[in-house]
């Protein structure tokens, strides 16, 4: 399919990123916010599979009983943060990029290679995703698993800055590009491809109704999020562990990851799957869903799409 064929590449203005942004944002505050009490115990059963191994209903019931049901809300707040600021870099990056790279290898080129601007897209909108997001979710991390370090984001934060300096923060930043990169990628590529296969089968978009595309959208997102969750599950156990361990003394940062990699072993490093696939096939599937219907709320003009089969 020739450019001419697919009409003029539609032109973005600074404010049509910023509205991509502003989208994302929500869309990823929102939804992760929303599962912050599955977060809080996915994310015991990774650090503590021997207290928290029977399930997720026997964790929460655990939780609550011993801890109250306020428990779950713990790391809310730089979870919403976090995740507003993560969520506007990886839409509205995802956007710039797939843009520049249609813009640099023109559009009948991008049809050719287009799985690879989706992947490229995704993995540069991330890396820069992650620089925002890792000082605050280290802080969650931090408040999850010692429930009595800190009260709220705030009190976490400034303590860690007090104590253990910025770099601390960035602890977990290699796990966290080995788990939120691969998982970027398998959530767009999958996303882009799930939602050409389901609009093909159930007509052009701009002859349905926004039902309906709200609904292929949330389909495409869940399809989406299933495969990214399974993708990043292994570095998203080991971001859980990197941020509770301390380091030996001149210890790097990539010997007590490779350290606590060989005490997982395969099987450790997959802790908490059940639930990470109910809350990122949810969460993605969701954000997918919000991002649309707010481009379109917002008047975002006409996202870019790659016609064709690609590879």
């Amino acid at each position: 399919m020739s450019a001419a064929a697919a009409g003029p590449v539609t032109q973005y203005s600074i404010s049509d990123y910023a509205k991509f942004a502003l989208a994302g944002a929500i869309g990823c505050g929102t939804t992760h916010s929303a599962m912050v009490p599955i977060d809080v115990v996915k994310t015991r059963i990774q650090l503590e599979p021997t207290i928290y191994n029977k399930g997720m209903v026997s964790s929460f019931k655990k939780i609550v009983g011993e801890e109250g049901a306020g428990a779950l809300l713990t790391g809310f707040g730089p979870t919403l943060l976090g995740y507003s600021l993560q969520g506007s870099f990886k839409f509205g990056g995802y956007e710039v990029f797939k843009k520049l790279f249609i813009d640099l290898l023109g559009y009948d080129t991008a049809v050719n290679y287009k799985n690879s601007v989706y992947m490229g897209s995704a993995a540069i909108a991330e890396f820069f995703a992650d620089i925002a997001l890792c000082p605050l979710e280290a802080t969650r991390i931090r408040l999850v698993s010692q429930p009595s370090f800190a009260n709220g984001l705030v009190g976490g934060f400034s303590r860690i800055l007090k104590e253990e300096g910025v770099g601390s923060f960035y602890n977990g930043f290699t796990p966290i590009l080995f788990k939120q990169i691969p998982y970027n990628i398998s959530k767009f590529l999958v996303f882009e491809r799930a939602a050409e296969t389901y609009f093909g089968m159930a007509g052009p978009k701009d002859q349905l109704s926004s039902a309906s595309v709200t609904g292929i959208n949330l389909g495409a997102g869940l399809t989406a999020g299933l495969a990214a969750a399974i993708v990043s599950q292994p570095a998203d156990t080991l971001l859980s562990k990197v941020n509770k361990a301390k380091k030996a003394p001149g210890q790097s940062t990539l010997g007590l990851l490779a350290q606590l990699a060989k005490q997982l072993g395969f099987v450790g490093s997959f802790a908490g799957l059940p639930t990470r696939l109910i809350m990122v096939g949810t969460l993605t599937s969701l954000q997918f869903g919000i991002y649309g219907t707010l481009k379109k709320s917002l008047g975002c003009a006409p996202t870019v799409e790659i016609a064709g089969s690609g590879h």
